[in-house]
């Protein structure tokens, strides 16, 4: 049964980007544990998961830049998306756990190498090293899975994106976590942000390649290491990332790779308990 410091409620927190909304939930004394969604996501989704991680931390989950009904003004490059971040932990104390998923993960890396100091320990979800995804890019086997991206970068892919009630949104969730299904309520919530924050989402795979000026800088940067202890878990039936090897534990000082057996790209939503429980652990 859930005692009264494990609920989540919704807040808002006061940054250089505007007003963040953020659901927050935990023991007032416990270590602050920020936790950054992912595509297509936002925070209640991940509710059964956050209110595990309340038992042990004081979650807080924002609505990242781009998800209404956070300020969806850009840029959406991950420098910025990083100093959000950071703005939001100096907010809780100056030190953080940060747990990523999916783009939150890509923005708990750029965290990390940028400002190591504020991370005590930190999880990734369902997403590799920004160095790992782009070069898992130049084979077959995850440029097919990742269409997507391509297809973001057309202009009409709002349109697309919007059409027949978000459909395709609903068919990356199927694809990607193939044996789950999100109930009916979560998914009209999310559908609901989603509609209100488009085309917003889609500029952070713009954001990727442009400006074009600038993006030999980014995939330099791309390449930072990392000095936080981190845990990277992967679901072994993720249609979306194909899960990394240790071959770049070069990009690491302390990490940790784990591939969860029967779950995919949405892990910390299929099985809550049980990745709540291993990342726990690793915080502990």
């Amino acid at each position: 049964m859930s005692t009264p410091h494990e609920k989540l409620i919704r807040t808002t927190f006061a940054l250089p980007l505007g007003e963040v909304h953020a659901l927050v939930g935990g023991a007032v004394s416990a270590r602050p544990l920020l936790f950054l969604h992912g595509f297509p996501d936002h925070p209640p989704t991940a509710v059964p998961f956050l209110e595990h991680l309340a038992e042990t931390h004081r979650v807080v989950a924002p609505w990242l830049r781009g998800y209404a009904p956070s300020p969806i003004v850009g840029p959406y490059d991950l420098d910025t998306l990083a100093a959000d971040a950071l703005a939001l932990i100096d907010r809780l104390g100056g030190q953080v756990d940060l747990v990523g998923h999916d783009w939150g993960g890509e923005i708990t890396y750029t965290v990390c190498a940028a400002a190591p100091s504020h991370v005590r320990r930190a999880v990734t979800l369902a997403i590799p090293h920004p160095a790992t995804l782009l070069r898992s890019l130049a084979h077959s086997k995850q440029w097919k899975k990742s269409w997507y991206m391509g297809l973001f970068q057309l202009p009409g892919a709002n349109y697309l994106v919007r059409r027949r009630e978000l459909a395709m949104i609903d068919r990356l969730w199927r694809a990607w976590s193939p044996s789950f299904t999100l109930d009916s309520a979560r998914r009209d919530e999310l559908h609901a942000c989603l509609k209100r924050s488009l085309p917003a989402p889609l500029e952070y795979y713009r954001a990727i390649v442009r400006p074009l000026t600038t993006f030999v800088d980014r995939m330099r940067k791309a390449e930072a290491h990392i000095a936080t202890p981190l845990l990277q878990l992967h679901g072994s039936d993720d249609g979306c990332i194909v899960p990394p090897t240790d071959e770049d534990r070069r990009l690491f000082d302390a990490r940790v790779l784990e591939v969860m057996p029967n779950l995919g790209h949405f892990l910390h939503v299929e099985a809550p308990a049980t990745i709540a429980a291993r990342v726990a652990r690793w915080l502990a």
